[in-house]
């Protein structure tokens, strides 16, 4: 049995410049020079990855590694400065909430037009607007325009979209919050059932205990290169064993499930 590829990265890097003075930016727009006016920083730099249908990869690194740059970058929000990217699926990313919707129509034209666009039919748009309503508990304010939303309120509406579209492919960042404590842990629940229902999962997460028992394969970024791929288990004991040599260890990680956690 042929195992379908759901994303590939070929070499791939993201780019920036970084000005030495503000006013070099708009020097360099008018007189372009090679150097001598910005340094180039890369936030991934020739990342090559396979990821298959139905697995659920666990992107772990320190902050400023590549880790939302890699998600954004499968995700079609940002491009590649080089290499290629292949996506095969539908991607729903789960980094800004409520990034796509619009403030000056109600919640449910935002969930609406944003399902329609994705082609779902009438039928199929009406039946996951009932349970994004059920799920986000927002009430009365489904039908009040998104500008009059709290942070809280529209990160409800957004995880709940993203989450009842039957995405293909999910990008999840665990830095990412949706609400109150009570909404935070039906989220997690939620988002458990997600990572065992076979789809094709990215995961960014700091907890190793997370990527060992959620993930069937892991990375870990450094300066935006990849350093280690394989089993969470063997990428995390690298990724300790790694800063231990830099002479800046992290805290000893655990990777096995403490008793008064339920996953």
């Amino acid at each position: 049995m042929v195992i379908e590829s759901h994303i590939t990265l070929s070499k791939v890097s993201k780019k920036y410049r970084l000005y030495n003075k503000r006013s070099d930016r708009l020097l360099e727009a008018l007189i372009p020079r090679k150097d001598g006016r910005y340094t180039d920083f890369y936030a991934i730099k020739e990342v090559d990855l396979d990821i298959n249908t139905g697995e659920t990869l666990g992107i772990i690194g320190r902050n400023g590694s590549g880790k939302s740059t890699l998600l954004k970058l499968v995700a079609g929000i940002t491009t590649p400065s080089s290499g290629k990217i292949n996506v095969n699926g539908n991607v729903v990313p789960l980094l800004d909430m409520g990034g796509g919707f619009h403030p000056e129509l109600t919640g449910y034209e935002n969930v609406y037009y944003y399902t329609t666009v994705l082609g779902y039919s009438k039928m199929e748009t009406l039946d996951i607007i009932e349970r994004v309503i059920d799920f986000a508990e927002i009430g009365e304010f489904i039908n009040q325009p998104l500008k009059a939303y709290s942070t809280g309120m529209r990160s409800r509406l957004a995880f709940s979209v993203s989450i009842n579209i039957n995405p293909e492919i999910l990008l999840v960042d665990e830095v990412m919050a949706v609400g109150d404590d009570y909404f935070n842990k039906k989220s997690l629940k939620k988002m458990h059932e997600l990572f065992k229902s076979g789809k094709t999962i990215l995961f960014v997460s700091h907890s190793p205990i997370h990527i060992n028992e959620l993930c069937t394969k892991a990375i870990m970024l450094y300066k935006g290169m990849k350093m280690a791929e394989g089993n969470p288990q063997d990428v995390l004991k690298y990724y300790q064993e790694f800063y231990k040599k830099l002479n800046n260890p992290l805290p000893q990680l655990s990777i096995k499930q403490p008793p008064d956690i339920t996953l």
